[in-house]
C-alpha cells in the first residue's frame, strides 16, 4: 500500500513570491504615475482641485479600462484623480458590475424604466 504524505506548502518560498510581486508592483506604480505626472496638470479629472507640493500625494493615476497592465506611454488609459474622487469611481464600478447601472460602458444611458407617470394627464386634465 502506498503511504500518501500530505504537503504543506513551503511558506518561506510563497512569502518571497508575494514579497517580489509587491515589489514589482510598486515599481510598475511608480512608472506609470511618474508618467502621468508628466503628461498631465496636477489636477483632479472629476472634482477639479489642484494638488502641489505636500498634497501632491493625494492624487493619484486611475486606469479608465480598470486594467493595471495597461499602461500605454502615451497616457490614453490614464486619468489623475484625488483620492476621493478615485474611491468613488472604484465603487461605481464595482456597483455596477455587480448590480447593474443602465449604464453602458460608451457612457450611454439606457432605458432603464417603461412606466410614464404623466401619460394621460391631457385626458385626465379635460375632465
Amino acid at each position: 500500500m502506498l503511504s500518501r504524505k500530505k504537503k504543506t506548502p513551503n511558506l518561506e518560498r510563497l512569502n518571497k513570491v508575494v514579497a517580489a510581486a509587491r515589489v514589482n508592483q510598486d515599481e510598475r506604480e511608480k512608472g506609470y504615475r511618474e508618467q502621468a505626472l508628466k503628461l498631465y496638470p496636477w489636477i483632479c479629472g472629476r472634482c477639479g482641485r489642484e494638488f502641489a507640493g505636500k498634497t501632491l500625494r493625494e492624487l493619484t493615476v486611475h486606469h479608465r479600462d480598470h486594467n493595471h497592465d495597461n499602461n500605454p506611454t502615451n497616457g490614453t488609459n490614464w486619468e489623475l484623480l484625488c483620492l476621493y474622487c478615485h474611491d468613488n469611481e472604484h465603487s461605481r464600478y464595482i456597483e455596477e458590475a455587480q448590480y447593474g447601472s443602465g449604464v453602458t460602458p460608451g457612457g450611454d444611458h439606457e432605458d432603464t424604466s417603461t412606466h410614464q407617470p404623466f401619460a394621460n394627464l391631457e385626458g385626465l386634465l379635460k375632465r
